[in-house]
């Protein structure tokens, strides 16, 4: 086995581990080539089928690729998706004029709580990693939250031998991040060995392209000449460019996405 096996390895043994133990889950889909690359996993760990929903939390504020992206593979591949948003938030005006903390809390964070509550789910599949972000390196693999849905990083359970916290109260549920312990170039790697469609916007078009995706009011893409699977695998080998260096809800301040993450945002 080489490191690429070990890392898939090591996911489906996650997967199939939260599904044996909660049952009630869902996976958080949003178009980017981590969960995309975590709903391939999930595929691989039940035979080609995925057993529990597939959801994901719309803004109404993504990119047209990401929904024409959604459309074509939730059909491709059969699987039952839910689409969430809070819909009382956007009636009301909602949107990234009213500051990137305050819209994604409304649009992001309160949109998943409502969808949690209405389908009872015990566990969320969300395919963040530890060095995308500094706050998500201080997460576990089964992240617990409380039945406020809110995450103490100061209070994680320790997982050694890969032994893991797969239990949570009535009113609590689990987080369980299958990529934790992957980079990107592993996700790049990954995506090239397995053949795994992503999103048009990762290729440099004009001299740049996106790392990160998420709402288009929210990013802007990095220069770079990378127009395919293999140049991107390159250009991050010698990149001194942060992977979210175009994600503006990590630039409103420092402690911005350490206090969405304690409400309960991804």
């Amino acid at each position: 086995m080489d490191h690429l096996d070990r890392l898939e390895s090591q996911s489906i043994f996650i997967i199939r581990e939260a599904y044996a133990q909660l049952r009630k889950v869902a996976m958080l889909w949003s178009m980017g080539k981590d969960s995309t690359t975590l709903l391939w996993l999930i595929r691989k760990a039940f035979f080609g089928e995925i057993p529990f929903p597939v959801m994901h939390i719309d803004t109404t504020y993504k990119f047209g690729e990401i929904y024409e992206f959604r459309h074509k593979f939730a059909e491709e591949w059969g699987f039952n998706l839910l689409i969430a948003k809070n819909e009382k938030a956007l009636i009301k005006g909602m949107g990234p004029g009213k500051g990137k903390f305050k819209c994604c809390t409304e649009l992001k964070t309160n949109a998943l709580k409502k969808a949690i509550v209405k389908y009872g789910f015990r566990a969320l599949y969300l395919a963040i990693r530890r060095d995308e972000h500094g706050i998500r390196a201080k997460e576990r693999i089964f992240s617990l939250r409380n039945e406020d849905f809110e995450w103490n990083c100061k209070n994680q359970p320790p997982e050694l031998w890969d032994q893991y916290k797969t239990k949570a109260g009535k009113e609590e549920h689990l987080r369980v991040h299958p990529l934790l312990g992957w980079r990107e170039i592993d996700v790049w790697e990954y995506i090239k060995r397995q053949s795994i469609p992503v999103v048009s916007l990762y290729f440099a078009k004009g001299g740049k392209r996106y790392r990160s995706i998420g709402c288009e009011s929210c990013c802007n893409p990095v220069a770079s000449g990378a127009d395919s699977v293999d140049k991107i695998i390159e250009e991050l080998k010698t990149t001194k460019v942060s992977e979210r260096s175009g994600r503006a809800q990590d630039k409103e301040d420092v402690n911005t996405m350490e206090r969405l993450r304690a409400l309960g945002y991804m």
